[in-house]
């Protein structure tokens, strides 16, 4: 397999893995936005030439838009490989990419989220197991910072207490998120919509600072929902997805 990095000087022209159509799809404008205002911070976007998912999207953890403490680290924000390129190692050759440049530039190793159990849009914890990396902090919603570091004397990584016990002191539906995952572009207004249609009460929080992201009061911040201020899920709503979840 062949992979390309996506830059400010080719992402106009490149395809977006996680969001492929042309650029004035919503989806695809609204990543490639956030993609070019964060390659100043060290953002890397390395990607398979192919078209489909096969990806991984990576930055210092001191500029991750999650509220951690990983400073010398390299945080993984997506590593999304599916479809017909699933089972062909190309998981390792972009984990491996990844490691090989964290190295280079200095990094203590990586980190990134996960789940004692697979859970939707978060790495397998079988394969990051597999892979030598170990949980270094779990939230009370079983969300967990896992990390693999250069260095045995290297400091954990560690969530910040914000992010600890996921909850808000405010009732109905509050949907935390950011412009990192291309698809709130689209099915944020959807849900919002269908909220408005079913008269529950919905709030959604557009997450648009690193500095908004370290204070969150969870730790994924790319989709976070609350209902009544517990946690309910990290996975991607549109409408029949919510209407199912308002039935429950």
């Amino acid at each position: 397999m062949e992979y390309i990095r996506v830059t400010k000087e080719n992402i106009e022209a490149e395809h977006i893995c996680c969001a492929i159509s042309n650029n004035r799809d919503v989806q695809v404008a609204s990543k490639k936005e956030w993609l070019s205002e964060r390659f100043g911070d060290g953002l890397v976007f390395l990607k398979s030439v192919e078209r489909g998912k096969c990806f991984i999207e990576y930055i210092p953890g001191e500029n991750a838009w999650n509220p951690i403490d990983a400073d010398g680290y390299m945080f993984i924000n997506c590593l999304w490989v599916s479809g017909a390129f699933k089972g062909h190692g190309y998981s390792n050759d972009l984990l491996n990419a990844c490691a090989d440049d964290s190295r280079e530039k200095g990094r203590r190793g990586l980190c990134i989220l996960s789940s004692a159990k697979k859970k939707p849009f978060l790495a397998d914890p079988k394969y990051l197991r597999h892979k030598g990396f170990s949980v270094c902090d779990e939230a009370d919603n079983g969300i967990q910072l896992w990390y693999l570091p250069f260095d045995d004397t290297a400091e954990p990584p560690r969530f910040r207490e914000c992010a600890k016990h996921p909850h808000i002191g405010e009732q109905g539906y509050v949907l935390y998120y950011t412009s990192q995952c291309p698809f709130n572009a689209k099915y944020v207004p959807v849900v919002e919509r269908t909220a408005r249609e079913q008269g529950v009460p919905f709030r959604a929080v557009h997450i648009e600072s690193r500095e908004e992201a370290r204070n969150a009061p969870t730790p994924i911040t790319t989709y976070a929902l609350f209902y009544n201020g517990e946690y309910v899920t990290n996975e991607q709503m549109n409408d029949k997805k919510f209407l199912k979840l308002l039935s429950k």
